[in-house]
């Protein structure tokens, strides 16, 4: 990677479905040289995939939960995690340190949805010991962007 990479990226992050002439008229380039570099990034798993962020309250989805989920051993985290992640109204999974349990990321309607995902679905799976429910009450940032530095070193 280079700096032509790193100012490709950040363009990416800002704007994903930017077309390639308007990366390529922004960092000076070819647009095929553009393209060419994208591929590589692709190819080295540097950029994973692109997503359509929709609006959740369009689709009823607007509460957010966090839950830590405690299972009966840390050995059974990552089967545990796995499984976690089958599940649509989960958007994110993490084993997080201090407590030895997941964290989840959970949307649903309303707290009636919520109860009936955490009974039906959480609690079915045999590992877990015990949930912690945090319901969001407001979001002030929500993003899947991370800070890029100015040039490669």
């Amino acid at each position: 990677m280079d700096d032509t990479d790193f100012k490709i990226l950040k363009i990416l992050q800002e704007k994903a479905r930017v077309p390639n002439v308007d990366i390529a008229r922004n960092i000076g380039m070819a647009p095929s040289a553009v393209l060419e570099r994208i591929k590589k990034l692709e190819s080295k798993g540097i950029i994973s995939g692109y997503e359509v962020r929709l609006n959740p309250e369009c689709f009823n989805q607007s509460m957010i939960t966090f839950i830590l989920i405690q299972v009966i051993a840390p050995t059974q985290i990552q089967k545990s995690a796995e499984l976690l992640c089958q599940y649509e109204e989960i958007q994110e999974v993490h084993y997080i340190a201090g407590e030895d349990c997941i964290l989840a990321k959970v949307r649903t309607s309303n707290g009636f949805e919520l109860q009936t995902f955490i009974n039906q679905k959480i609690a079915s799976i045999e590992n877990i010991k015990s949930t912690k429910s945090f319901i969001a009450l407001s979001t002030y940032k929500e993003s899947a962007r991370f800070p890029l530095p100015d040039t490669f070193n």
